[in-house]
């Protein structure tokens, strides 16, 4: 059955306020002369999606988190997940969470222009280019389109793409509220969604770089709950090859439990997915621009 997916319709400019790693003309495969983690062609980018292989990560919940997370999705229809962009298992912890908790409606912090092309590929057809594919920021992986492919063909699946076009001069927390209005626009409360965003901008309460999206969803949704992915070492894609200050272990399970009243989500190793990204200019600020992070 196609998904459904919500998101401002246009095509505007990308107008990216930090510069992309520049690819080397006609090497459609290799961003990084050490490893081949996104790639830079419409048809790479497709094989990768095809390549995925969607597969059950092994997630264990243990019961105090499976209840404090359902409260959360009971109570106020909403639960945050926060990631590290860029990491190759984040789309497959995401579709494990969803079926722990038999959700079939996901927000992603993804441009909401984006929105007819997403709804394009779930309907069926060939996944087609635009801009705001190409930023190179990990937040659009090849996992994240076979992820959501898979679960369309699944069952009903709603898709909430929450990013978008802000003010010139925005500041990180006009950003996020910005982002939590569209969330809160596409996801009533007795909707049970899933909402991921980069880990920055999940905590429900304020921090050092503002308020975040998490806070200003939890002023309309006191009950809200964020669970927080510990990567416990590896590497992960964002605009370049990054690695993670731990040591990456295969050892231990992806467990989600409760640690001191936190939701947090166990994942032992990454490793850096295939991030679509291309070289892009840098155009003169306009009034309306997208923040990146």
């Amino acid at each position: 059955m196609p998904g459904r997916v919500q998101g401002r319709l246009g095509d505007e400019p990308l107008r990216g306020t930090r510069a992309s790693r520049l690819i080397t003309a006609g090497d459609e495969n290799r961003c990084d002369a050490e490893s081949v983690p996104c790639v830079a062609s419409l048809d790479a980018f497709h094989r990768a999606v095809d390549e995925f292989v969607v597969e059950d990560p092994g997630l264990v919940v243990e019961p105090a988190a499976l209840a404090a997370a359902g409260r959360s999705l009971d109570s106020c229809g909403l639960l945050l997940l926060g990631e590290m962009h860029g990491v190759r298992e984040n789309p497959l912890v995401i579709r494990a969470v969803m079926q722990a908790f038999g959700l079939t409606s996901l927000a992603l912090e993804w441009p909401d222009d984006l929105a007819p092309v997403i709804r394009a590929f779930l309907a069926g057809e060939p996944l087609a280019d635009h801009p705001w594919l190409w930023g190179g920021d990990g937040r659009i992986t090849a996992g994240h389109l076979a992820v959501l492919a898979e679960r369309s063909k699944a069952g009903p699946l709603e898709v909430i793409l929450f990013d978008g076009i802000t003010g010139a001069g925005w500041s990180w927390s006009q950003r996020d509220e910005a982002m939590a209005r569209r969330l809160l626009a596409g996801s009533p409360s007795g909707a049970r969604t899933l909402a991921v965003a980069g880990n920055a901008h999940t905590p429900a309460s304020p921090t050092d770089l503002g308020v975040p999206l998490g806070a200003c969803l939890a002023r309309q949704r006191p009950r809200i709950r964020e669970i927080r992915i510990r990567y416990g070492g590896g590497r992960f894609w964002n605009f370049k090859s990054c690695q993670f200050a731990g040591r990456a272990s295969a050892q231990g399970p992806v467990r989600l439990y409760e640690d001191t009243g936190e939701l947090v989500l166990d994942l032992p190793i990454a490793t850096e997915a295939v991030v679509p990204q291309r070289p892009q200019s840098s155009p003169p600020p306009t009034r309306k621009s997208r923040i990146t992070g």
